[in-house]
């Protein structure tokens, strides 16, 4: 096993970070291996956003819903949907972009160019030994973000990553079995075999709580989806994406 995979399997949210910022080679390193990234038909259709300011990270914090760790970090990262520069490119060409920027595929494009850039500045901060924790909270008020940040329409605040120094590490948490997410040439839709691969990840969930908090807790992993997914959580999101010029079509 070589170091890239071993970072990779090391991988843990990081929720508190020592006080020290990191270093403008540090950033350029981390947004430089983003966009490395794959990129769907070269269109690089994303952003990110570094917030330095301390009153906009306080902010931020707030509007996540007062986690601290959004505010006292080494860096905050915002990584963006953008076709805000394509809108541009269309009009100083002179070509009809509109439905296609408007278009459903170019939604999911964005974000799915987002996704792997952020993936690749994760593995690289950690790759430096530093912490990361991704904040999908601020996705709570994407209206006060978007005004917060400056954004322009056609360019949607995804989610924020907290990377600095760990103040300490955490266990790694335990991910689902393997034939619980890989499928060979179809799709497993056999419920007894899903039930069964289930029922040891709840066994493993459990054990690792109950020894992370001394017995204080012992969840099940079905029951925390299930409860979860039973509330009603960020249901303005379709109309501020429309709203935005994002899958309109």
């Amino acid at each position: 096993m070589n170091e890239t995979i071993e970072t990779i399997l090391k991988h843990r949210s990081i929720r508190e970070f020592k006080n020290e910022a990191l270093t403008e080679e540090q950033i350029h390193t981390i947004v430089s291996s983003a966009q490395a990234a794959s990129t769907s038909s070269y269109i690089q259709a994303y952003s990110i956003i570094g917030v330095k300011d301390p009153v906009k990270k306080k902010k931020l914090a707030e509007l996540a819903g007062n986690q601290g760790y959004v505010e006292a970090n080494g860096h905050f990262f915002v990584f963006c949907a953008d076709l805000f520069r394509h809108e541009k490119i269309g009009d100083w060409e002179e070509a009809d972009i509109i439905p296609s920027l408007e278009s459903t595929e170019k939604f999911m494009v964005a974000l799915i160019d987002a996704s792997l850039a952020a993936q690749n500045a994760a593995i690289a901060a950690e790759s430096m030994g530093l912490g990361i924790c991704y904040i999908g909270g601020i996705r709570n008020d994407l209206e006060s973000v978007s005004e917060l940040l400056g954004l322009p329409e056609r360019v949607i605040p995804l989610f924020g990553l907290a990377v600095g120094i760990p103040e300490h590490h955490s266990d790694v948490k335990p991910r689902l079995p393997l034939e619980s997410v890989y499928h060979e040439d179809s799709y497993n839709v056999d419920e007894t075999s899903i039930k069964e691969g289930l029922d040891r990840y709840d066994e493993t969930i459990s054990a690792y709580y109950h020894a992370r908090t001394a017995g204080k807790r012992s969840d099940r992993w079905t029951a925390q989806m299930a409860k979860m997914l039973s509330g009603k959580k960020r249901m303005y999101m379709k109309e501020f994406v429309e709203k935005k010029g994002f899958n309109k079509r």
